[in-house]
């Protein structure tokens, strides 16, 4: 058995469920103590964070990911349980094989060997790993951020850990991520009896009109590095569940995932003039999730990709599609960030996997591209 693939069923074994880390830092933490790491335990709230460090000079590159896992859902629908990491026909089953344990592992193996042949390597190297990525993000990364620049620790390249591949692994690196806004619309109106719609006031008619305006709307053209910024309905709620009752209000959620070609204020103010311009009494919640984010072409995109082209002997392509990650908290610091790990076909789903092949194969890669920057 490869030491990737042990460390990482070790992990998977362990119910780290958010916002839970179930023992996953301290099994790490001893690891890399014996490789010269320097451990500080971040616990903010009720979360977990691990912060370790070989080295004192930089540049400093970082190694960031969670040990946090989504609940695993009924154990009778997964062909075997969740957190008994079990390898079959190639494939290591359980909940965080591949968000994101297997990268974790491969993280920790990949330092092992780099600094056993290179021990006085340049610069510092870092882990940066919470238990709060799946959940609320509050008291995770983005605490452990501020922590680091507290104690005045500037970040040079981060490399996070999310399952970036599609097809084969490392064939697409995320270079950045779309900025995400959330919005809850309430339109207000006056309930009443669906026979006498004459002395009621039913907002999702009056809304409809509005709703088709925001759904077929074309907000930005994106732009060579983001794709346009798209707006979708997540829910939609009005009513007492009965019949024969005109609603009051009818409640909307909605996200925005938006390109550098437009900002939250400008989104914001393009809905609050389409709801007043249908003469809509409605009240406007937002919440900002995420500012997009880019790593330009430079020396950790650069050495990411001869790295991939090394080990796997193919091109890789740059990204900056899916959701959020926790790259939104550490670019903002002025750190070059990218993503890559394992494909992403079975994250948060039943018989969650990752193609133990595919382990050793990150871990070579993360190992080149020590080597590129720090060797």
């Amino acid at each position: 058995m490869s030491g990737t693939l042990e460390l990482a069923q070790r992990l998977i074994a362990r119910p780290s469920v958010t916002p839970e880390d179930a023992g996953c830092q301290c099994l790490l933490q001893e690891r890399l103590a014996q490789r010269g790491f320097r451990a500080e335990a971040l616990r903010f709230g009720q979360v977990d964070n691990l912060w370790t460090r070989r080295g004192n000079d930089g540049p400093l590159f970082v190694f960031a990911g969670h040990t946090d896992v989504v609940p695993a859902g009924p154990t009778s629908s997964w062909r075997f349980p969740p957190f008994e990491p079990t390898v079959h026909e190639g494939q290591l089953y359980g909940r965080g094989a591949a968000d994101m344990k297997g990268s974790v592992a491969a993280f920790v193996t990949a330092v092992e060997r780099f600094t056993r042949d290179c021990p006085g390597h340049r610069g510092s190297i870092a882990l940066l790993i919470t238990s709060d990525e799946e959940g609320p993000a509050v008291d995770g990364t983005r605490r452990v951020v501020d922590w680091l620049q507290a104690q005045d620790i500037q970040i040079d390249w981060c490399l996070v850990g999310e399952p970036s591949s599609e097809a084969v692994v490392a064939d697409t690196v995320k270079i950045g991520r779309r900025g995400s806004l959330n919005a809850r619309i309430t339109v207000h109106g006056v309930q009443g009896h669906v026979a006498y719609p004459h002395k009621a006031r039913n907002p999702v008619h009056q809304f409809a009109p509005a709703l088709q305006e925001l759904t077929s709307a074309e907000w930005d053209a994106g732009n060579a590095s983001f794709p346009p910024t798209t707006f979708q309905v997540s829910n939609i709620n009005a009513g007492t569940g009965a019949t024969n009752v005109i609603p009051g209000e009818v409640e909307l959620l909605c996200n925005f995932r938006f390109s550098t070609e437009t900002t939250p204020e400008a989104l914001q103010h393009i809905v609050q003039d389409v709801l007043d311009r249908h003469g809509l009494d409605a009240s406007v919640e937002w919440t900002l999730s995420a500012m997009p984010f880019l790593t330009e072409s430079g020396t950790l995109v650069d050495a990411t990709c001869a790295a991939v082209r090394e080990v796997t002997g193919q091109d890789t392509v740059l990204s900056t599609g899916g959701g959020t990650s926790d790259g939104r908290f550490i670019a903002p610091t002025g750190a070059q960030v990218l993503e890559l790990g394992p494909l992403n076909a079975t994250i948060h789903q039943v018989d969650e996997r990752v193609g133990v092949s595919d382990l050793e194969t990150l871990s070579a890669i993360y190992e080149a591209i020590l080597r590129r920057l720090l060797g």
